[in-house]
C-alpha cells in the first residue's frame, strides 16, 4: 500500500455530470479497491505503477477564500474516489472541505460504500438538500467481500437508516448490478423503509477490469458464461430490457413511482422511493447534453 501527501492548486473541479456543477475528489486513488471500479482509468493521468486498490495520494488544498460563490451550485463527493474510504478517519480531507463549505449555500451530494460518513453526519445535516447515496449492488456478504474491501452492507444500511432518520435525503445505490447475481428486489425490499431514491445502474465492461470480471465469472460462475457473452461482446440488451419490465411490474405493485434515467423526482419522508433507472449509459450522456 503506497500512500503519499500531494499539494493541488484546488479540489474544486468543473463538472460534466448531468447531477452536478462540481466534483470534489479529496484523494486520488481508492483503497475500497473494487474489482469493477470504473475510476480505474485515472492512472493514466496519475502515473501510478501500482495497481488499482493499492494506492492513495493524500490532497492538501489552499483554503478556499470566497466559498459564497458556490451558493446554489451542488458538488459531488466524489466522482473518481470514495470520500469516505478507510483512511478518511486519520487524514479528514473530506471533513476539510465540509468544514471549508458550511454556511456557503452550496449544496452537496454524497457517494460512498462507508459508514464512516456518521461522524460527519451533524455537519452535512447544515447543508441545503443534502443527499447521500450507498453503493449496494448484493446482500450477499460472501460475493461483497469478493468484489470490495469496503465495509459490510449491513453496516451500509444501517448509515443510511440513521441519516434518513436525521433529515437526510438518502439513495440506495444499487450498482453495478451483476447480471444473473444480483438481486435488485430483494435489495429494494431491504432498504426501502429508509430511503427517498432507489437508482439501479448496470455493469459497464470497459477498460482493465473487463478481463478481470469476466475471467471472475469464469471462475466462480461458469453457468454464467454465455449471458455474460451475449451482453458484453454480443450486445444483447435482453437482459437489460426483460429486468426492466420485472421491475417495472414489481414497483407498480409495490406503490413505488418508477421513472427512466431521471433524478429530479425524489420521494418525500414516509413514503415509498422513487426508482430510477441508469440501465442505458449512451441515452444518459445524451440527454444531459440535450439539457
Amino acid at each position: 500500500m503506497v500512500i503519499k501527501d500531494i499539494e493541488v492548486k484546488t479540489v474544486l473541479s468543473k463538472s460534466n455530470l448531468p447531477v452536478s456543477d462540481y466534483a470534489v475528489n479529496p484523494y486520488v486513488g481508492c483503497l475500497h479497491a473494487c474489482k469493477y471500479c470504473y475510476a480505474s482509468f485515472m492512472k493514466r493521468f496519475t502515473n501510478h505503477p501500482e495497481p488499482w486498490g493499492t494506492f492513495l495520494d493524500v490532497k492538501h488544498w489552499p483554503e478556499i477564500k470566497n466559498p459564497a460563490k458556490y451558493k446554489g451550485k451542488e458538488l459531488f463527493l466524489s466522482s473518481v474516489t470514495d470520500p469516505y474510504q478507510p483512511h478518511e478517519a486519520k487524514y479528514k480531507r473530506t471533513r476539510a472541505i465540509l468544514e471549508q463549505m458550511q454556511g456557503s449555500g452550496a449544496k452537496i451530494s454524497i457517494s460512498t460504500k462507508s459508514d464512516l460518513i456518521l461522524r460527519d453526519l451533524d455537519l452535512i445535516k447544515t447543508f441545503p438538500d443534502a443527499r447521500v447515496s450507498w453503493s449496494i449492488n448484493t446482500l450477499d456478504e460472501d460475493f461483497r467481500r469478493q468484489m470490495d474491501k469496503g465495509v459490510s452492507i449491513e453496516r451500509r444500511l444501517e448509515a443510511m437508516r440513521q441519516f434518513y432518520e436525521a433529515g437526510v435525503q438518502t439513495t440506495c445505490f444499487i450498482s453495478p448490478i451483476f447480471p444473473g447475481i444480483t438481486d435488485v428486489e430483494a435489495i429494494i425490499e431491504r432498504a426501502k423503509g429508509f430511503c427517498n431514491l432507489v437508482w439501479l445502474e448496470n455493469l459497464n465492461l470497459r477498460g482493465d477490469y473487463r478481463p478481470v470480471i469476466l475471467d471472475w465469472i469464469h471462475q466462480c460462475h461458469p453457468e454464467l458464461d454465455a449471458m455474460y457473452h451475449a451482453i458484453y461482446s454480443k450486445r444483447d440488451r435482453s437482459y437489460w430490457t426483460e429486468l426492466d419490465s420485472k421491475l417495472r411490474e414489481y414497483t407498480a405493485r409495490e406503490g413505488m413511482l418508477y421513472v427512466r434515467d431521471d433524478d429530479s423526482k425524489r420521494s418525500p419522508f414516509g413514503q415509498l422511493p422513487v426508482v430510477a433507472n441508469y440501465f442505458y449509459h449512451e441515452e444518459v450522456k445524451k440527454s444531459a447534453k440535450a439539457k
